[in-house]
This record gives C-alpha cells, structure tokens and sequence, in this order.
C-alpha cells in the first residue's frame, strides 16, 4: 500500500524504474532487460541501476508506431 504513491512519484519525477516501465509498457521486466541489453530503448544508468525518462521512452514509441 505504501509503494502506490512513491511509483507515482517516481513516474510523475519523470524517471522510472525497470517495474515502473514494465508496468506502463505492459511487458514483463525481462523483456525491459533484454530491449536495454540490445540497446533497443533508451535508458541511464544511476548508481548501478537502470532509470528511463519518460520523455525519452514516450518519443521512443512514437518512432516504433512510423513505418519503417
């Protein structure tokens, strides 16, 4: 009950974590791993953990959604 408003914290900071973006994305975490493993999505790395800015992921759909 108490992590409901830090992740919506988190998301309106503009900063997400791997859960956060899972969640928002509808996709497993793993499937976030492997998107930044293969540089597939933008993400920085803070203090040994990945972090994705809204923003950034937000533009990031737009271009998959145009033909390629």
């Amino acid at each position: 009950m108490g992590s409901v408003p830090q992740k919506r914290m988190m998301i309106n900071s503009g900063l997400m974590t791997i859960e956060d973006l899972a969640d928002y994305l509808k996709v497993t975490r793993r499937t976030i791993y492997d998107w930044v493993k293969h540089n597939k999505i933008p993400a920085v790395k803070l203090v040994g953990q990945w972090r994705f800015k809204k923003d950034k992921i937000d533009a990031w759909l737009e271009g998959q959604s145009q033909p390629h």
